[in-house]
């Protein structure tokens, strides 16, 4: 969902980018807004702060197996910017919140990104063959991913990769291929 949703500036502090500060500031954040968001049936996918002139910019990434919808930003949006407002973690000066959901771009890091790639084509390198015995950087469509580990279907031949065996997984945009349906073929979530 790019470019989320944006509420007015409130008044909060100013910190400089990149400094150690911001991110202390985002671990900050990340811990009082994370519960708003797990109540919301939706997971923390990153808490980025930068400054944007005079103001800072706050984006928020979240996603949940059922996607994020604009209509779920712009709820958590208003709920985010009203637990923001209770605590004092912003600061004194203006910021602009932004929330969006994670981009096709997002590596393939963590079980619940493979849960959710579930029918798409992905491209990821494999560190150790083991039993499947295949390495290098291959490419096929995630077919299952549990808690353990990942089903690729790999030129026609399905291949079981534990996540310790693979990098960081990267969806290929497919145009024309039919999306399933979210759930259809996830094991055991």
């Amino acid at each position: 969902m790019p470019g989320g949703s944006r509420h007015a500036p409130r008044p909060r502090q100013a910190v400089a980018g990149g400094s150690p500060e911001v991110g202390r500031d985002e671990d900050r954040i990340a811990n009082v807004i994370r519960p708003v968001i797990a109540a919301a049936g939706m997971d923390l996918e990153s808490v980025r702060v930068s400054a944007a002139g005079r103001r800072r910019l706050l984006r928020v990434v979240v996603d949940s197996d059922r996607g994020v919808s604009l209509d779920d930003a712009a709820a958590i949006s208003r709920q985010l910017s009203a637990e923001l407002d209770t605590v004092a973690v912003m600061g004194d000066f203006p910021y602009t919140l932004e929330v969006s959901s994670p981009g096709v771009d997002r590596p393939l890091t963590d079980p619940r990104h493979w849960r959710r790639a579930v029918g798409r084509l992905v491209q990821v390198t494999v560190t150790d063959a083991g039993d499947s015995g295949v390495s290098g950087s291959i490419t096929g469509r995630v077919v299952a991913a549990d808690p353990d580990g990942v089903t690729l279907d790999v030129e026609g031949a399905r291949r079981r990769f534990g996540y310790r065996a693979l990098g960081a997984g990267a969806v290929q945009v497919e145009f024309g291929h039919p999306q399933p349906e979210l759930g259809a073929t996830c094991d055991g979530h």
